[in-house]
Order: structure tokens, then sequence, then C-alpha cells
């Protein structure tokens, strides 16, 4: 037999309604990544392969392209917004608007270009004026380690980044090696400094909080 009686009909809680709406809608957290390098160091390479899983050997070179895809991070989805910047010549008038937007930075020379490898230091440079701190999510990136001509041996590349107190990774846009990895473990960088950001803010405001004093009317 069936029951129409109204109590038997229990309608759904509309907090529990409100909590699962609010989980589903909530945004991924979005980590802001930008990658520096001289041209032809293979940036829009390292950038397709990420992307896309697409190697493209001939890119035409541009002042800025930006990027935006979600990926699984330890098991969180999270969104990375990324720019690539060539921030030399005329385009480095409006480059500060850039770095100051971003979390975290990938440095990128070619192994094959000792040039490329001396221009790192400029680039670091610059990012550091705007940002004023020297312990930003940064990783030192060598590309083109598919190659055989290498002009930066990976000792000074090593030295450079343990004197920056950086990470220091070889990769390959051609052959997918470690390109994966410099994104991620930077993403990683950010994550922590967040983190650390938000306990401090928490610490402080639990100090303000008992600092107030009982007031008896």
């Amino acid at each position: 037999m069936n029951c129409f009686h109204c109590s038997c009909i229990r309608p759904k809680s509309r907090n529990s309604t409100v909590m699962s709406k609010t989980k589903a809608q909530q945004p991924a957290v979005i980590h802001k990544v930008i990658m520096v390098g001289s041209g032809g160091v293979g940036k829009s390479a390292l950038t397709l392969q990420f992307m896309y899983d697409e190697f493209v050997e001939d890119f035409e070179p541009t002042k800025a392209d930006s990027y935006r895809k979600k990926v699984v991070l330890d098991g969180e989805e999270v969104q990375i917004d990324y720019w690539t910047l060539q921030v030399r010549g005329d385009y480095a008038a409006i480059r500060d608007n850039y770095f100051r937007s971003g979390e975290g930075f990938l440095c990128v020379f070619s192994i094959t270009e000792q040039e490329s490898f001396q221009a790192t230091a400029e680039f670091r440079e610059q990012i550091l004026r705007v940002k004023s701190d020297d312990n930003i999510p940064f990783l030192l990136v060598g590309n083109k380690a598919d190659l055989e001509n290498r002009q930066v041996s990976a000792e000074e590349a090593n030295q450079r980044a343990h004197s920056w107190n950086v990470t220091y990774v070889e990769t390959s846009a051609k052959t997918r090696a470690n390109v994966d990895k410099v994104f991620y473990d930077l993403m990683r960088e950010i994550r922590s400094r967040k983190m650390k950001a938000s306990q401090q803010n928490n610490g402080q405001k639990k100090k303000k909080s008992s600092k107030r004093k009982c007031v008896i009317l």
C-alpha cells in the first residue's frame, strides 16, 4: 500500500541543497604563470607541448601569448593562467604590468646558446625589481636538451640556479622531456607560497582577536 500522508514525504533540506550547489559551483584555484626568455629558446614550443601535446619546430615569434588550461595537481583540479613574454626591445615598456600579476616564473634559455643563458640574469633582475622578493616561485629551465651542440653545461646552469636558490631543470620540447614537470613543479611552489601566506594572515587575525579586552558595562 502506498502512503500518501504528508508526513511520509520529507522535503530535502534547503541548507544541504544550497551547500551542494555552492560546492559544485566553487571555481578552481587559479595559478598565474609567466614564461620569459630570449627569442628562439623554445618558449612557444614548450607551451604548445604542455597545452596541446604538439611539437611545432617553426613558430612565428610573438611579443605575448596567453593560455588557460585546467589540470589536476596532486588530486586537486586547478587552473593555470599562462603567459609567454618577449620582454626586450619596445615591449619592455609594459613588461612590468605582466610581472606584477605573475605568481610564478619559468625563465628559459637554450643549452645550445650561451647568450640566451647569460640573458637569464637580466630577466631575473627585471622580475625581482618589480616583485621586490627574492623568494618568488621561480624555475630556471634549459631547453633543447635533445640537441648535441651544447654550449651551456649542466654544471654551469646548476651553479647559477644554486646562487639564486632556485631549481634548475633541463627540458626538450621535441621529445617532451620534463615539459610537464616544470609547469607542475612551479605550480606546487605557487600553491605552497599561497598556503604560507594564508597561514600567516590567519595567525595575524588570531593575534588581533586575542588582544581584544572584555568591557564590563
